[in-house]
């Protein structure tokens, strides 16, 4: 029996969706500031990903894209475009009983860089749903946040749509929706990624009831929770920090694994504001060894984030995804790349690259934080600031620690 048992885990393990993501829109109702909130948190099997800046149809947008087939696919995985409008899937894998010979949401990327370059708010990408010929091949929980403070998900089938709104408060209690890998309307099967749902839920209702949901915590909390409700643990914690655990841990079920590519959270504008005010906040690679970075919907994109031709994706996904590679070094046969050395990226002496880099990010939010207010006094974003900020932030004390 016990054998049986060990043979059903290992299995679950390496049949796991590939495309698995967690996510969040969060009404003002739910932040300090009152802006809304769009992140997504990226699993993928494509784990190099850029942000490509495009001159779209109506609206110029930058987006998460894949490194290695952009220009070929124009698929986009996460974005906010010079309206305002943002938006980001996460995976369904229980609204469409799908059949043989038919990739499970393969539109879902396509439907995300269409929409864009022509949507400008949440009701142009209801608009933008009902327009699209059926079946549409999505299957897809659809976080979407615009200029106007709308803030919904949406959960897309191939021929119908049911909306969530993170302003009601019948729909949305606490003001955020959440979402990982199944969908509240969906009839086939329970899904996958529940176990995350629950840790991303645990996390944010106690923020958002005292409107404390903001990029840094979602980034910290979240983004590199090693936390795992099912199980009652917390890898941060004794005994796991201790010097005689054995340094490594299982990956599964935390919001971060092996098979994260990005982490990305939009902070929008208040209805007020200017909608180049949009800030994604976008860390590439393992979001414990990456650090987040600031963007706006502007060609001049610092190269840190952008292709670099020579590495087959940006610089910070490469070397993000190079002390990963350290992290998940275990080779000893099938299955053993779900260890990771727990050690490497947190431990008691605090020489992990998760804590090496905090303070990092920390300086990022802390140099940007007064920029980014002096441009809302002024109702705009000043280029020469932005790009001065961007030479600033890839400063020679980030690409040491990846050395």
């Amino acid at each position: 029996m016990k054998h049986f048992l060990l043979l059903m885990t290992l299995l679950f393990v390496w049949l796991a969706p590939a495309e698995a993501c967690t996510s969040a829109v969060v009404s003002g109702r739910a932040t300090p500031d009152g802006r809304p909130l769009l992140w997504k948190h990226r699993d993928t099997g494509f784990l190099k990903n850029h942000v490509e800046y495009v001159r779209g149809e109506k609206y110029d947008f930058i987006a998460v894209v894949n490194s290695a087939d952009f220009h070929l696919k124009r698929e986009a995985w996460i974005g906010a475009n010079s309206a305002g409008f943002a938006l980001m899937n996460t995976q369904s894998y229980n609204l469409v009983d799908v059949k043989d010979g038919e990739e499970r949401g393969e539109a879902n990327g396509r439907v995300i860089y269409r929409a864009l370059e022509v949507c400008a708010t949440v009701d142009d990408f209801r608009h933008f749903l009902d327009t699209l010929a059926k079946p549409s091949r999505i299957e897809a929980n659809f976080g979407v946040i615009d200029a106007r403070g709308g803030a919904m998900m949406f959960e897309v089938d191939y021929y119908t749509y049911k909306i969530y709104d993170a302003n009601d408060p019948v729909t949305a209690p606490e003001g955020y929706v959440a979402r990982t890998n199944f969908s509240e309307s969906g009839q086939y099967g329970p899904g996958a990624g529940v176990v995350r749902y629950k840790e991303a839920e645990r996390v944010l209702q106690p923020l958002a009831r005292v409107q404390a949901v903001t990029p840094q915590r979602i980034f910290c909390d979240l983004s590199r929770s090693f936390h795992n409700c099912l199980l009652g643990i917390d890898l941060r914690q004794s005994p796991f920090t201790d010097k005689e655990a054995s340094g490594w841990f299982v990956d599964q079920d935390f919001i971060p694994r092996g098979s994260t590519s990005c982490s990305v959270v939009v902070q929008g504008v208040k209805p007020d504001e200017a909608a180049c005010l949009t800030t994604m906040w976008t860390v590439l690679g393992y979001p414990p060894t990456g650090v987040a970075v600031p963007l706006w919907v502007d060609e001049a994109l610092p190269s840190m984030v952008v292709m670099d031709k020579a590495l087959g994706t940006s610089p910070l996904s490469a070397a993000s995804l190079r002390l990963k590679e350290q992290v998940f070094s275990l080779d000893w046969g099938m299955g053993s790349e779900r260890y990771m050395h727990w050690f490497l990226l947190y431990n008691a002496e605090g020489s992990g690259y998760m804590q090496l880099l905090a303070p990092v990010e920390r300086e990022n939010f802390r140099q940007t934080m007064p920029v980014l207010e002096g441009w809302r006094r002024k109702g705009r974003v000043d280029r020469e600031e932005m790009q001065a900020l961007y030479r600033r932030l890839d400063r020679p004390g980030l690409w040491e620690i990846y050395q």
